[in-house]
């Protein structure tokens, strides 16, 4: 009886199809989902730095809403409450001006009303000076338009032409602005004289 032996090749071994459980299954799985899901997360990263952005503008915009009223409601008090100090200091030139009245009243003599008006006037004045108002200096002066507003002109034959010979109302400067021109009367060259000074304006 002849044996015959079966000899095993080695050649290329059969191919094992995967089934679902292979590992190699589940890995490539993972990884095609893993883009997809990288995506819902930069998505909601997105969302919520986008809630996040539009709650510091809200907070923003009211805080801006808030300062601008602030300063407004600043701006307003100033402008209402600009000259509180100086009134202040000016009650006391009230005060003094109702007692010579009510001194004056009871007595005979005008004298008396006349002191304490000056007196308060002294105060008054001083009072103006410490906040920057003085008068404007124009008696005798030479006309000046930036200074002083001409009411009447008057001939003289004493003076240059131009020169303020009298002054209606005086002139207040604040500091260095002009608040108030003097009312003045100037004079000019009687008629048959050579003017010497032209007044401007008049």
């Amino acid at each position: 009886m002849t044996n015959i032996k079966i000899h095993q090749g080695t050649g290329p071994a059969p191919e094992k199809k995967a089934g679902p459980g292979d590992p190699a299954v589940t890995t490539t799985a993972k990884e095609a989902s893993a883009p997809e899901a990288s995506l819902e997360e930069r998505l909601a990263a997105a969302e919520k730095e986008a809630r996040e952005n539009h709650d510091r503008w809200l907070r923003a915009t009211a805080e801006f809403e808030n300062v601008k009223k602030r300063l407004e409601k600043e701006k307003n008090d100033t402008y209402k409450f600009a000259n509180e100090n100086l009134l202040k200091e000016l009650l006391p030139v009230l005060d003094n001006l109702e007692r010579a009245i009510d001194h004056g009243s009871g007595s005979p003599d005008g004298k008396a009303v006349v002191e304490g008006v000056e007196m308060t006037l002294k105060v008054f004045r001083s009072i103006l000076e410490k906040f920057g108002v003085t008068p404007v200096d124009a008696l005798g002066r030479e006309f000046d338009p930036n200074l002083h507003e001409a009411v009447m002109v008057q001939e003289d034959a004493r003076h240059p032409g131009g020169t303020v010979l009298q002054q209606m109302q005086k002139g207040y400067l604040l500091h260095s602005r002009l608040i108030r021109p003097a009312m003045v009367v100037v004079s000019k060259k009687p008629e048959g004289m050579e003017e010497e000074n032209e007044i401007v304006g008049l």
